[in-house]
Formats: structure tokens, C-alpha cells, sequence
């Protein structure tokens, strides 16, 4: 009962922020004078002299290139540094130089908001690469997603794209730095390293040394979850009790995870200046997630099947690879927050999750539409929102229309594509993996498969969590995840610019009878079908390949 409320109280907290948080960055985001430029106007005005930025509006083409080459710079900034942290100050503990593959994979890793570690945090970079680097991606590359995510809802609206630099700035001084600023002060109240100490040295009961690796955790953890970056600090990341020491950081964290991503309907509902549009986005995806969450809790709390049938006890539910702090209701809470978010962040190893709460995982990330990462996590639930109206067109023969603009052929090319390259980023490396690779899965079988799956998965969704169990610290490992991050982030975003583009260049259409609504429940129905139907149908055979076949293994 206990477990039930506390799951219940996190939900609701989330529920009574979304649509503050939600006008919040409509506000953010007009160009319009506010009130808010008094407040953050003296830090951003000389960031926008020094960077010789103006407030011109750049067409789609404009705002996608400076998305592109600014993020290609800052991954090359961060891929030198990688490469000569051992000469750099702010190394204690000496670490060495990262290999060109881990540097070239991390680099992409982090700015692409993906944060997949092929690395153990503490161990693999010295605190400069930590504070310098990757606190600078986990900045810059929520910003830029954000960004986008904004640029493609004033396309849907008719407006001006804007400009992506001055987007980006507002979203870092005016959301992530104060917001980053006040959850880090708490999580250290709570007992989250802050320090630049070397690594503490204690002597075990057993008469042992034992090292214990601290560092700057505070200011990291904040973001991480702030920005639905979610790489560790640490290794194992909010299992560790220095990134995640109780119950209340536990539920901070969701929080923090949850805000951005389910503010955003009510963003894009303020801004295209119709509120059902987004709640009704908001409603469809916040019962994708509790139907998510409602079969994991299921399937963890009912145990391990093959150990249940061996009369083992199991009141606790599957407690393998848990936190006793946390049990099974927090970390199944966890584990559906993080890959619906796109976050990656993890109190548990889901490598030791029940098959069918690791096809939830999965199925999120496939999905990418359960809220989705912020910014591009709204922009796939608009695809499939456009889909969902192109397909009810084409059932009564009428040209399908989006807020007012005509969906056409050029359109559903592009979205089209769009739709097909997240698959075949997944399951094409997949294949090639378990052919070339097979030694590097520590799991044979169906599980096996369910690992290198779930890796690329997470890369192309830009998630990061991982199976482990896997030996991906390899040039095959490194290489492929790294071309699966970068395409699985940037493809998508250019091709809905792309679109928002090709629909602002439309003569708004006037709205009649005949016009399907697409602020009403019927249109919620189409669209949950739209990915239920387009979307996880693509990924059914390959699941039951996976985590269904190992599932069926284990049943007596």
C-alpha cells in the first residue's frame, strides 16, 4: 500500500507541474517584451554581443545548419579534451588519456543527449573532463533539443521559426541554469557530494584499503536529470548512494526527469493558441505511460517466474539488481520515467529486470513517443500526430490538414522517412552485432539478443541506459553506437524542420464541417493507434525474438 501512494504522490507532483512549467516556457520563448527580461536580460545581453548574435528569424535550412555545425564544434571541443585530460588540471587521481574510440564515442555520447557510457564515470575521467566537458554538454544539448522542439511548434503555428542561438541562450539562463542551480543546493542538503577532494581512502572491517571516488556529484546530478541527460558521475549511476542517497532525492530526480517533457504539450497548446491541442497530446501520452508502468510494476512485483516455480520466496517481488532503499515499486517507477523521458538515468540494473518489464523499456525507447526526450520527444509525437491525420484523410478521401495547412505529398515523403530511419538505426546494427560480435554478450539466447537490442535501441533513441552484461568498450561497440547516436539525434530534427518549413510556406486553409478536429478525444484515438499500429508493429518481431521468447523460457 505504501509503495502504491508513494508512486501515487510522485505522479501527482509531476501532474501539478506540467502546465505551470508548460505556460513557463511558452513565456520563455516569445520574442515578445516580458517581464522576464529584466531578470535574466543583464546576463544573456552580453552573451548575445560577444557571440555576435542577432534576433533575425532564420528559415528552416538556416536554423538546421547552425543546430548541426555549432553542435560538430562542441563535440570536437570535448573530443580533444578527452584526449589530453591527463595533462590537464584538476586531476587528482592521474587517469589517463581516453582511447580514440571511448573519446570520439563519448563525445557524440553527450552532446547528442544520449549520455550512453561505455566508461565507469569516477574512474574514466578526471574531474576537469567531468566539470568542463560534460557538464558543458549536458547544458548545451538539452538546450539545443529544447530549441528545436520550440522552432518546429512556431512552424505548426505560422510564426517565424526564430533563431536558434538566441533559443539556446534563453533556454540555458532562463530554464536550466536557475532551475539546475536550486535542485543541485537541495541534493547536497540531502547529502550528494560536492567536492573537489581527492579520493577518500578507508580501511575495511576485513583490514582492507578501499578507495572511494567523490567529486563535484551535486552540480552533476542536477542537470543530468534537469536536462534528460542521465550519464553518471559514477559508474553505476542513481544506484549509487553518492548519486542517489534516499527516498527523497529518489523522487526528486522523477521529478526532475518529468518536468520539461510533460510541460511541453501545454507549451505547444499555448503557442499555436489552442489549449485542448496540447492537453489532448498531453491526456494520449500520459496513458501510454501508466499503461507502461502499470504491466512493469505488474511483472516485477509478481517475481521471477522460474524461481517462484521453485518455491522461493518472493513477497518483495524480483529484488535482483535492486536497491533495498528503493524495492521494486521505485525502481520499476524509475525504469519507465527514464526511457519514456529518454533520460537514461538508472536506480537499478535493468539487465536484471523481469523480460517484461525490460520489454517496457525497450518499448519505450522504440516508441519514442511515451513524452520522449525534451524538446524531440514532442516533435515525434507531432509526426505522429501528422500521420495520424494523414491516415484519417485518406479513409474518407479528403486531403488530410494540420492547423490549418494542407499535409501533401513532399511532407509525408519526409515524415515518411523520418519514421523508417529510427528502425532500421536499430535493428540493421543489431543484426551486424550478434554476426561479427557475438563474444562481446555475455548472455547467449534470447537474452543475449534482448542486450545488443537493447544498446542500439538506447543509442538511437538517445536514451543511454544499457543492459549491461555487455563488453561495448570495443572499436565495434564504440564506433557503431557513436554513428547510431549522431544520426538517431540529428536526422529527425532536420527532416521535421524540414517539414515545419514546407508548412509554413502554405496558405493557412479556413476550417470547415468537413475538417478533422484534432483537439477532441477522437483524434486522441487515432493518434495512440498511429503508434501503437505504426510504430510498434516495426518493432514486433524482433521483441518477440527477445525479451517475449526468454519470457516464455521461464514459465514452468
Amino acid at each position: 500500500m505504501f509503495a502504491v501512494l508513494s508512486i501515487g504522490v510522485t505522479l501527482l507532483l509531476v501532474l501539478l507541474l506540467a502546465r505551470p512549467a508548460g505556460l513557463y516556457l511558452a513565456k520563455v520563448f516569445n520574442y515578445e517584451p516580458s517581464g522576464l527580461d529584466k531578470w535574466f536580460g543583464w546576463i544573456e545581453k552580453p552573451i548575445f554581443a560577444l557571440g555576435g548574435i542577432r534576433r533575425d528569424h532564420q528559415s528552416w535550412k538556416q536554423y538546421a545548419l547552425s543546430v548541426v555545425l555549432s553542435n560538430l564544434v562542441m563535440i570536437a571541443l570535448v573530443y580533444l579534451i578527452f584526449r589530453v585530460q591527463r595533462f590537464l588540471p584538476l586531476n587528482p587521481s592521474g587517469i589517463d588519456n581516453m582511447e580514440p574510440t571511448l573519446a570520439f564515442n563519448t563525445a557524440i555520447s553527450f552532446m547528442t543527449n544520449t549520455d550512453l557510457q561505455h566508461y565507469s564515470g569516477e574512474s574514466g575521467l578526471s574531474y576537469f573532463s567531468q566539470m568542463i566537458a560534460i557538464v558543458f554538454m549536458m547544458f548545451m544539448s538539452p538546450a539545443t533539443g529544447l530549441a528545436v522542439g520550440i522552432a518546429v511548434i512556431r512552424g505548426l503555428a505560422g510564426k517565424p521559426l526564430g533563431n536558434f542561438f538566441v533559443d539556446l541562450v534563453r533556454a540555458i539562463t532562463r530554464i536550466y541554469l536557475p532551475i539546475a542551480f536550486v535542485a543541485a543546493l537541495i541534493f547536497i542538503a540531502l547529502g550528494v557530494p560536492q567536492t573537489l577532494d581527492v579520493t577518500a581512502v578507508a580501511h575495511t572491517i576485513g583490514g582492507e584499503v578501499q578507495e572511494i571516488a567523490r567529486g563535484p556529484i551535486g552540480s552533476f546530478l542536477s542537470i543530468k536529470q534537469l536536462g534528460n541527460n542521465g550519464g553518471g558521475y559514477v559508474g553505476v549511476n542513481s544506484a549509487h548512494p553518492f548519486e542517489n542517497p534516499d527516498a527523497i532525492s529518489n523522487m526528486l530526480q522523477i521529478l526532475l526527469m518529468m518536468l520539461l517533457v510533460t510541460a511541453l504539450p501545454f507549451t505547444y497548446g499555448k503557442m499555436v493558441g489552442n489549449a485542448k491541442q496540447g492537453r489532448v497530446l498531453f491526456v494520449s501520452m500520459a496513458m501510454l505511460f501508466i499503461v507502461m508502468l502499470g504491466i512493469s510494476l505488474s511483472a516485477e512485483s509478481a517475481g521471477n517466474p522460474a524461481l517462484n516455480a521453485m518455491g522461493i520466496q518472493h513477497e518483495q517481488g524480483s529484488m535482483e539488481g535492486k536497491e533495498v532503499r528503493f524495492g521494486v515499486a521505485q525502481s520499476s517507477l524509475y525504469s519507465v520515467v527514464t526511457t519514456a523521458s529518454e533520460t537514461g538515468a538508472v536506480n537499478t540494473m535493468h539487465d536484471t529486470l523481469t523480460p517484461i518489464a525490460g520489454l517496457i523499456t525497450l518499448a519505450n525507447m522504440m516508441l519514442n513517443t511515451v513524452f520522449g526526450g525534451v524538446g524531440v520527444g514532442l516533435v515525434n509525437v507531432l509526426m505522429y500526430a501528422m500521420i495520424g491525420v494523414f491516415l484519417s484523410g485518406l479513409m474518407v478521401g479528403r486531403t488530410p490538414e494540420f492547423l490549418g495547412k494542407k499535409i501533401e505529398g513532399r511532407e509525408m515523403k519526409l515524415i515518411a522517412v523520418t519514421m523508417l530511419i529510427h528502425p532500421l538505426l536499430i535493428l540493421a546494427p543489431t543484426a551486424l552485432a550478434l554476426y561479427t560480435n557475438p563474444d562481446t554478450i555475455s548472455n547467449p539466447g534470447f537474452h543475449g539478443l534482448t542486450q545488443a537490442l537493447y544498446e542500439f535501441t538506447s543509442a538511437a533513441a538517445n536514451n543511454g541506459s544499457g543492459f549491461e552484461g555487455l563488453g561495448d568498450n570495443t572499436p565495434f561497440w564504440n564506433i557503431a553506437t557513436g554513428i547510431v547516436m549522431f544520426l538517431g539525434r540529428y536526422f529527425s530534427m532536420m527532416t521535421m524542420l524540414a517539414v515545419v518549413g514546407s508548412l509554413a510556406a502554405k496558405k493557412p486553409v479556413p476550417e470547415t464541417s468537413g475538417t478533422f478536429r484534432t483537439d477532441n478525444a477522437l483524434f486522441a484515438g487515432v493518434f495512440l493507434g498511429s503508434v501503437l499500429i505504426v510504430g510498434a508493429l516495426t518493432f514486433f518481431p524482433v521483441i518477440v525474438l527477445g525479451p517475449v521468447a526468454e519470457f516464455l523460457t521461464l514459465k514452468p
